[in-house]
C-alpha cells in the first residue's frame, strides 16, 4: 500500500475541516486571530502587532535559518539516490555514494541479513587478499632484479666531467669575472 496518497488525502481532508470550522466560528475565530496576532487597535494603530506578533518575525527569521542548516546538515547524510529521505548508511561505488538499503545494490530493496553481511565481509577480504598479493609479487620481482650500474643519463659526458675535477684542469674551477 502506498502511504503517499494516503498522507495527502488525510492532509487535504484536515485542512478541509479547518476551514469548515473557521467559517462556521468566523465571529470567535476572527476574534482570536486579532487578539493573538496583536492587531486589536489596543493604544494605537498597529502597536499591538508591532509590540506582540510582529516583534516575532526575525525570531522566525533565525529559526528558519537553524532549520535551513539542519536541513542541509540531514540532506549531507541522506540517501544519494534522487526523492529519498532515508539516512544513507552503505557506501557503493567504492564510497562515492551513500545509499540506504533500499538503494544499495547489493541489499536489494531490503534490510542487510546478517548472512549478507558476511559475504560481503568475505569477498571484501577475497579482493583486498588478491591486491595485496598482486603488490607482493611486484615486489618480489623488484627485487630479484639486479640493479643497474649507472643511473640513466649520458655515461660519457658524466665520466668526462668527473675525470676533469680529478684531474684539477682550469675547466672544473668557475672563473668568476666582473662585468
Amino acid at each position: 500500500m502506498k502511504w503517499r496518497p494516503v498522507l495527502i488525502a488525510a492532509l487535504i481532508c484536515a485542512a478541509v475541516a479547518v476551514i469548515a470550522l473557521w467559517v462556521i466560528h468566523s465571529r470567535q475565530v476572527g476574534y482570536w486571530f486579532q487578539v493573538h496576532t496583536g492587531i486589536n487597535n489596543e493604544s494605537g494603530s498597529y502597536y499591538g502587532f508591532w509590540s506582540g506578533f510582529g516583534s516575532d518575525i526575525e525570531e522566525f527569521g533565525i529559526l528558519g535559518a537553524i532549520g535551513a542548516g539542519i536541513y542541509q546538515l540531514i540532506k549531507k547524510y541522506n540517501c544519494h539516490n534522487p526523492g529519498c529521505w532515508r539516512v544513507g548508511q552503505h557506501p557503493a561505488a567504492d564510497g562515492q555514494f551513500l545509499l540506504c538499503y533500499r538503494h544499495h545494490p547489493d541489499f536489494q530493496g531490503r534490510k542487510p541479513t546478517r548472512e549478507l553481511i558476511e559475504r560481503l565481509h568475505r569477498e571484501h577480504l577475497e579482493r583486498q587478499a588478491a591486491i595485496h598479493g598482486k603488490l607482493d609479487d611486484i615486489r618480489q620481482n623488484l627485487q630479484a632484479k639486479p640493479h643497474a650500474a649507472h643511473p640513466a643519463g649520458n655515461h660519457q659526458t658524466d665520466q668526462a666531467i668527473n675525470d676533469e675535477s680529478r684531474s684539477g684542469s682550469p675547466l672544473s674551477t668557475y672563473d668568476v669575472r666582473a662585468c
